[in-house]
This record gives C-alpha cells, structure tokens and sequence, in this order.
C-alpha cells in the first residue's frame, strides 16, 4: 500500500474509532441522566457535531468517492463496534436496534458525503 494510502486509511480509522468512542463515552454520562430508552436521542446532536467538525477540520480527501469510503467504514466501524461493546457487552434490556440507532448508522453514512459534495462545490 502506498504511503500516502496508508496514512489516509489510518486518518480515516483513527477519527472513526475517536467518534464512536465520543458517542460511547456520552451514552455512558447520559444513562446516569436519562432513561436508557432515549439515550441515544440525546447523543445525537452531540456527535452530529463532532462528526461535521471532524469532517470539515480534520479530514481532507482528493475526490468526491473518497468521502464515499470514508462514509462505508464509518458506518461499518459503528455497525461492528456498537454490537460488540453494547449489544454483545452490555445487553440492553429493552434491546438496542431502534429508530435513533438506524438514524445514527445513516447519518455515520451520509455526513461524509454531504461534507465530501460541499467541500468539492466550493473548489
């Protein structure tokens, strides 16, 4: 793998484990807070926000289908580590796949493309 190809799928590892582990740490803080059954519709604007900073301040791609990519392994990293650290870890009560989750998944998808077509719109 060429070097620079190493260092953008490594960049594109790290700020995906950082934001899920943010999400994470938050759902920890909120089941104090609020009942589980909302948590995750209080994470979400936070991590919205991080996610959009992340994506306009930290992460740069050359191509359009490049923030493609970045979308598919963000959202295959949330899919893989929600269900080994909540699902398989923490088993849920009330079970852990509900509207807010399937929103998040698609959100950790399309963020990147949205952030990818206005980056390449204002060039």
């Amino acid at each position: 793998m060429p070097k620079d190809m190493k260092k953008i799928v490594l960049n594109t590892l790290t700020w995906g484990f950082a934001l899920w582990l943010f999400g994470y740490i938050l759902g920890l803080v909120f089941f104090a807070l609020v009942p589980p059954a909302v948590i995750g519709w209080y994470i979400m604007p936070f991590g919205i926000a991080a996610t959009l900073w992340v994506l306009f301040k930290k992460v740069e791609r050359d191509s359009f289908g490049c923030y493609v990519g970045v979308g598919i392994i963000w959202t295959l990293l949330a899919v893989l580590l929600d269900y080994l650290f909540i699902v398989l870890m923490l088993h849920p009560v009330d079970g852990y796949y509900k509207l807010d989750v399937y929103i998040y998944y698609a959100l950790t998808f399309v963020l990147p493309l949205i952030a990818g077509w206005w980056k390449r719109k204002k060039k």
